[in-house]
């Protein structure tokens, strides 16, 4: 049974309402809407906690998908669940596909960041202070990416920047 017959509730009934009207009126070949019909539903999954079977989806969708941007939106997602599992490995690679595709995308920017903090912070308390700094100095070089694009966002992270003096321009709002 495809996902978006398993919805229940109003708010993803109305979505697929929506993107099922979208879809017919949408002047794009078949395969594009096919694909489309897959990140939908895989973009449900996600929000329901089914990570397996959104990635399943998410898999589909890039057999069917040619737009380059559609395509980093998908990798950006699949970079969310594996994340969101702990396996930031895998997240980063599925960021960097994003981000290739189109380096437009600050939220995968800053996610790279943020697993890169992450890791500098893991490898400081292991005693490694010098592969610290260089994950952070990675993390610093997403983040002013992501800030540059985003200026009002990601507040945190430019207060890192500024207090780790790691921002050579002053890109803040």
């Amino acid at each position: 049974m495809p996902r978006t017959q398993k919805n229940d509730n109003f708010v993803d009934k109305s979505f697929t309402v929506m993107a099922d009207l979208i879809l017919k009126l949408l002047p794009t070949n078949r395969k594009a809407k096919e694909a489309f019909v897959y990140y939908r539903d895989g973009m449900s999954a996600q929000a329901e906690g089914e990570y397996a079977e959104a990635l399943d989806y998410y898999e589909e969708a890039l057999t069917l998908e040619e737009d380059t941007n559609d395509r980093s939106y998908i990798f950006y997602n699949m970079g969310l669940i594996y994340a969101s599992n702990g396996d930031h490995d895998k997240a980063l690679e599925y960021y960097h596909q994003a981000v290739e595709l189109n380096p437009h995308l600050p939220q995968a920017l800053n996610n790279i960041a943020v697993i890169y903090h992450f890791k500098g912070e893991k490898a400081k308390e292991e005693g490694d202070n010098d592969a610290g700094e260089a994950l952070f100095n990675q993390a610093a070089d997403y983040w002013v990416r992501a800030i540059s694009m985003a200026p009002n966002n990601y507040i945190e992270a430019q207060n890192w920047l500024k207090t780790t003096r790691r921002s050579q321009i002053d890109i803040f709002f």
